[in-house]
């Protein structure tokens, strides 16, 4: 028998019915299996498409049972974070280079319990492995994805876990950054923490107190206010910071859209930046060059990282992986133009002209800050790691249960 007479033809899939009805894959699994609320209509038109193409309702456990779809599964949090979409990008290049393809589940808006039902379809040999990136997932959902078997990897996740992670530094960059401050002459220093989910700010608050130990500086719980990742989070904080007496000349806030809240309250407070008050953000993402002043920040590889995550997951996939690994990528401070020499001090401690400053609306500082492109000169402070160029492996550490 000739080789074009064994080949068989290829299996209808749930992403085979998803293009043909126009929906996506997970309303397909969800109008199958009758999960979820699915427009009848929809449900019907799902239907006969799949009983046209003679799909059987077994196929995923057929596909369990050795066959491989050639899926990967992404789950995310939020597709609006300028990083998670740039680790999606990122993701998608190096998936398209293997010939697989992605399936993208948003679980934004999700109670703590309501991933599961996405993540069953996954599950439900819909992929042959899942991404994981900055996670806002229970401990209880990871242990059921380590009992569950199904190669996993974690990204840019910091929390205790067994599973396999790939991440970029965070408190050393942290404490490079907070260190970049010091050196400026800056001693009352603000930090805005984000949420706790993937224990990234909780890293990078450690490396701010480091630095600030290290230059034998108390660190002041009054100078740390709680955001959640948000640009009107980093606002609200650094309002606060401002406006407190015995203010900060600084401010480090634990991601980029933090940072840009913390330079409209910086301009709300009728302050300047960055003679009245130095700004520091975190990630470097692509508006952060933009800003006026450009913002120094941390940047993280976030093209290797992703890289590496899709690495290290195909080599599970395909049984190939020994000890769980850590893989960590170290990130580098960029300065910009948003940081400066401290300002002079009066003898209470403030900056001169800032006691009793009020912010004004964040809709009348924002009328005032209309970004624009500012050409800044980049450079790369030193940090206690070589930077890594995209695309180089990161250090690679076997995992500790």
């Amino acid at each position: 028998m000739k080789m074009q007479e064994r080949m068989k033809t290829p299996p209808v899939t749930l992403i085979t019915i998803a293009e043909q009805a126009g929906v996506s894959v997970m309303t397909v699994s969800r109008a199958l299996n009758d999960e979820g609320s699915v427009a009848a209509k929809t449900r019907e038109k799902v239907r006969r498409i799949a009983a046209e193409l003679g799909y059987s309702p077994n196929l995923s456990a057929k596909m369990m049972k050795g066959s491989r779809t050639n899926v990967i599964g992404i789950l995310v949090n939020d597709l609006q974070s300028a990083v998670i979409n740039e680790i999606i990008g990122a993701v998608s290049s190096a998936v398209r280079k293997l010939e697989m393809d992605l399936v993208i589940y948003n679980s934004i808006g999700d109670s703590d319990n309501a991933p599961s039902r996405g993540l069953g379809s996954m599950l439900q040999g819909l992929c042959d492995g899942l991404l994981l990136i900055l996670p806002r997932i229970s401990d209880t959902h990871l242990r059921q994805l380590e009992q569950r078997g199904l190669p996993v990897v974690l990204v840019n996740y910091w929390r205790p876990t067994d599973l396999p992670v790939v991440r970029g530094g965070n408190s050393d960059a942290a404490a490079a950054a907070t260190r970049h401050l010091l050196q400026l002459g800056h001693r009352r220093i603000g930090f805005i923490a984000g949420s706790a989910f993937t224990g990234q700010s909780q890293e990078r608050q450690h490396g701010y107190e480091s630095a600030l130990r290290g230059a034998g500086i108390e660190v002041d719980p009054k100078l740390i206010a709680a955001g959640d990742f948000g640009r009107r989070s980093g606002y609200e904080a650094a309002s606060a910071l401002l406006t407190a007496e015995d203010a900060p000349t600084a401010i480090f806030a634990a991601n980029d859209e933090m940072a840009f809240g913390a330079i409209d309250a910086v301009r709300a407070c009728g302050l300047q930046m960055p003679q009245d008050v130095s700004v520091v953000g975190f990630d470097d993402i692509p508006a952060a060059a933009h800003v006026h002043p450009a913002l120094t920040t941390v940047r993280q590889p976030l093209a290797a990282i992703s890289e590496a995550a899709v690495r290290e997951l195909l080599v599970r996939i395909t049984g190939a992986g020994g000890e769980r690994q850590r893989v960590e990528f170290p990130s580098e401070l960029v300065l910009r133009d948003s940081t400066a020499k401290a300002p002079g001090r009066a003898g209470s401690g403030a900056a001169p002209g800032r006691a009793g400053v009020t912010p004004v609306s964040r809709r009348a500082a924002a009328s005032k800050t209309a970004s624009r492109t500012v050409a800044a000169t980049v450079t790369t402070a030193t940090t206690a790691k070589p930077p890594v160029a995209a695309g180089a492996a990161g250090k690679r550490t076997p995992k500790k249960a």
